[in-house]
């Protein structure tokens, strides 16, 4: 922060924000605290401060906050802060510019009143504050949502663990230790989603491990090409979706489905996506906005979401978020499962048609159900 004399945030010199409540904002600076590079103590003489402003309303015009206690008053307030710890900190707020000092000609901090209102106060002036108010609120925001992202973050990191050790994955020792360790520290969101990524990659391994493919698949009558399809089937994982019984109707779904560009029948097959979005979906760019928003509702991160959409392509990375939500109950790590399918699309080994055939079949079966 500047000295709240400069124009600061994009805003014009004569601008004058609203008061704001005084408890609120330090409820904010709290949060984003890390972020502005504020000790606890120095938020500590802050509030210490803010208790000798009469009203909760810190106003907006300079010198309109002033508060005057002395150095002992404050350390008394701050349980017997040595004074120069104490002075340690001031300086640190107005170093941030959070309060101004107003100085008299003997630097004592005091008031003149005229009647009942104080007409001069020389002391801390604390109506920056009021400036920066609009800053510190979006950076506490942005503070809320980061820990809530990794709080997420370390239940997965706990889940796969868990997943791995029940496995008795000994491979994966060096990596069950490390996850071990940075769940009881205090670490950025960039090493947890590093460490969440490589534990979903290894439940991912060990999913294709503990579920392969179906080897025996009925015995149908199939052209060239749908042969290809069904190796497809044979070569997804997790009981892929692709494999549940997908030959039974292997020439049902026309070549465009493959491309995943016949909505109709995605919008038939995938059905669970609209107990979030009930209304109706137009085109494709609803359709991809809409897998783009589940995504991190099932545990798909934004970035693995837009590396499935370069490597296969926004129309099949959407197509591919929904079948993974028919089948969210079967697959242990949405995440990796659409990485490893990403991964697939990029080696050429990939297509949506074999997914989209066995969840039309599985509705087919469900209908015929109804009607018998």
């Amino acid at each position: 922060m500047k000295h709240a004399s400069q124009t600061e945030f994009g805003r014009p010199e004569t601008f004058v924000p609203a008061s704001v409540d005084k408890w609120e904002l330090l409820s904010a600076l709290t949060a984003a605290a890390p972020d502005f590079d504020i000790s606890h103590r120095t938020l500590g003489v802050l509030r210490a401060l803010l208790t000798f402003l009469p009203d909760r309303a810190i106003p907006a015009g300079a010198g309109q906050a002033v508060v005057y206690p002395s150095n002992r008053t404050l350390s008394e307030r701050l349980n017997g802060m040595p004074e120069s710890t104490l002075r340690r900190h001031l300086a640190r707020l107005v170093e941030l510019g959070l309060v101004n000092r107003q100085d008299s000609a003997n630097r004592k901090r005091y008031a003149r009143r005229v009647g009942q209102g104080v007409q001069v106060a020389f002391g801390f002036d604390l109506s920056p504050l009021n400036g920066h108010a609009d800053q510190i609120f979006a950076v506490a925001h942005a503070a809320h949502q980061r820990a809530e992202r990794m709080r997420v973050l370390r239940d997965r990191i706990a889940a796969a663990r868990q997943v791995l050790i029940e496995a008795g994955q000994g491979a994966c020792a060096g990596l069950l230790e490390t996850a071990r360790l940075i769940l009881r520290r205090k670490v950025g969101e960039s090493d947890l989603a590093e460490i969440a990524a490589r534990l979903d990659e290894a439940v991912a391994r060990l999913d294709l491990v503990e579920n392969p493919a179906d080897n025996a698949l009925p015995q149908v009558e199939m052209s060239a090409t749908d042969s290809q399809n069904e190796r497809h089937i044979q070569d997804s994982s997790e009981k892929d979706i692709d494999s549940e019984r997908a030959g039974k109707a292997t020439a049902d779904i026309p070549r465009s489905t493959a491309n995943a560009e016949d909505l109709g029948q995605i919008l038939t097959a995938c059905t669970e996506f609209r107990q979030y979005y009930p209304g109706r979906v137009r085109d494709w760019r609803e359709l991809v906005a809409i897998a783009e928003r589940l995504s991190p509702m099932i545990g798909i991160d934004a970035p693995v979401f837009h590396d499935a959409r370069q490597s296969m392509g926004a129309k099949a990375a959407a197509t591919s978020v929904l079948c993974i939500l028919e089948r969210l109950g079967d697959i242990r790590s949405p995440g990796a499962y659409l990485r490893r399918l990403a991964q697939k699309a990029r080696a050429g080994r990939f297509s949506c048609e074999p997914m989209l055939k066995a969840l039309i079949n599985r509705v087919d079966a469900r209908d015929c159900q109804l009607t018998i």
